[in-house]
């Protein structure tokens, strides 16, 4: 045995750099103790140069084992942006220039309804119809900016019943709009079309019974494609996408080509089977809040209302609706590879958050964790009665309890009131604003004014020296590729005073 100062030549500089580096930092000397070939690096490399090296090591294998993490992590949150319930991502500005085309039957109203709140407490400007168009932009008409009434503009948010026009709301809106819409499995929809709509759609009105599997056996008995609300019967979706709804459904390349134009327009398009996933998506491309996108069902039908659908009918819905199956089924597709890049744990975690501010926001509206559905008849104020569109279909409401606190009550008012009533209250309050901004310019002192010129598009691609050109028949106002809308949609000029609204949505 040898004691600790004993041993060849060759140990005796490896104790003594033992001995120095005990009495400069026991960690390192540790380290140099460890094995035999450390202290040989310890001798060539200073302390400096080993803590470097061994902090890229460390580096270099979190990458490589947490990669994956990291990913969802950078890209939902920006590198250290927490989900907050008061705070958007990373602080940024709320976007507040939105499109939102309203589908039919797809839960849209559920999502207009957020999109109301969401514009008065911002003090935002929405965009809303003419008195002769009712609640809707005088659908199934294609949208012109001659539909919007003047004290709601300039707008910022747009979002009752339209058929898409591209152009006119592009002439309407900020250069930096969003443009967002919401598809629904075409089988459920097209029965919530056909029981909704069976006493207002004349292809409905001439099915026996108003039997279904009826009208599907040979819908060209009933459907007759000219007439009023013939769009309820048919592609319903593709129609309020602006598309043609008629097209052969052995010409697959139109559904293509109109998905890919589709693709290019909006920024996202929701999946109502979807719909917390989709509102995730929503917040972070908009940078809002988890409070914005809050939300109480609207516009369900009651379980009774409900028709089941025969397996052997399955198939035939949505081979009368092809168009309108290809949409979703692309659209579906987009939305989970979005879902999947933004990060399935992620989502799954911010989609839980939501449900627990739901959980939250039903307790204070409601005293418990799920409100009690009324039917229309049994809802005490008229102003929160849904729109009832037959004897046989009745829509689910809600009352506000009586022992909630004033507070809690002006809160979740907004959250259930129906869309007709809603929008009523809108318009009122923003041609008060109007007239109100109206009269102070009127009070200021008079300024000679410049001379006038013709109001230019706002976006940014049309010159301002011009008036915009019409899309040559043929071709797109979307990619300028061969045209996929119908040519039909694009309006002639309106005169307002002599249209009579036929829908019965303009009916409060």
């Amino acid at each position: 045995m040898h004691d600790a100062g004993s041993g060849n030549g060759e140990e005796q500089p490896f104790i003594d750099n033992k001995r120095s580096l005990a009495q400069s930092d026991s960690w390192w000397s540790s380290i140099c103790i460890w094995r035999l070939p450390v202290p040989v690096i310890c001798r060539k490399m200073s302390l400096k140069k080993i803590f470097l090296l061994l902090v890229v090591i460390c580096t270099v294998s979190l990458l490589l084992h947490k990669r994956d993490y990291l990913t969802w992590y950078k890209e939902s949150f920006h590198v250290d942006c927490p989900v907050r319930l008061n705070s958007p991502p990373c602080q940024k500005p709320k976007h507040t220039n939105i499109v939102f085309l309203k589908t039919h039957k797809t839960a849209s109203t559920t999502m207009q309804n957020l999109l109301f709140r969401f514009g008065e407490l911002n003090n935002l400007t929405v965009a809303l119809p003419i008195q002769a168009c009712g609640h809707q932009f005088c659908y199934p008409r294609s949208f012109n900016t001659q539909f919007v009434h003047p004290h709601t503009l300039p707008a910022n948010v747009i979002t009752n019943h339209m058929r898409f026009n591209k152009t006119a709301l592009q002439h309407l809106m900020p250069n930096d709009t969003i443009y967002i819409t919401i598809l629904r499995e075409p089988v459920s929809m097209f029965e919530s079309l056909f029981t909704y709509y069976s006493r207002h759609c004349e292809s409905f009105k001439r099915v026996p019974n108003g039997s279904l599997e009826v009208f599907l056996n040979r819908p060209y008995n009933y459907y007759r494609p000219l007439e009023y609300d013939s769009s309820y019967a048919h592609n319903c979706l593709t129609f309020d996408l602006g598309g043609d709804k008629d097209w052969p459904a052995n010409d697959v390349s139109y559904a293509q080509a109109f998905a890919a134009e589709l693709d290019q327009v909006f920024s996202l398009v929701m999946i109502s089977e979807y719909f917390d996933e989709s509102l995730v998506l929503l917040r972070h491309l908009l940078s809002w809040n988890l409070e914005d996108i809050l939300y109480v069902k609207l516009n369900m039908r009651t379980e009774d209302s409900k028709k089941s659908v025969a397996p052997d009918l399955l198939a035939k819905i949505r081979a009368w609706n092809s168009i309108d199956s290809y949409l979703y089924d692309y659209f579906n597709a987009t939305l989970w590879r979005k879902l999947s890049e933004f990060g399935l744990v992620h989502v799954e975690r911010e989609v839980q958050l939501l449900r627990d501010a739901q959980e939250r926001l039903m307790k204070t509206c409601f005293g418990r964790e799920e409100p009690l559905f009324r039917s229309t008849g049994e809802i005490k104020r008229k102003d929160l009665r849904p729109w009832k569109p037959n004897e046989k279909v009745d829509i689910v409401g809600y009352d506000l309890p009586s022992n909630i606190s004033r507070e809690a009550q002006k809160l979740c008012l907004k959250y259930i009131m129906p869309e007709i009533s809603y929008t009523e209250v809108l318009l009122r309050s923003q041609s008060l604003r109007h007239s109100q901004s109206k009269r102070k310019s009127s009070q200021k002192p008079s300024v000679p004014q410049p001379p006038t010129h013709t109001l230019q598009p706002r976006h940014s691609h049309v010159s301002r020296n011009q008036q915009p050109a019409s899309p040559a028949k043929g071709h797109s106002s979307v990619t300028g590729a061969k045209s996929i809308l119908n040519p039909k949609s694009i309006p002639k000029k309106v005169v307002i005073t002599k249209y009579k609204p036929k829908s019965p949505h303009t009916k409060a």
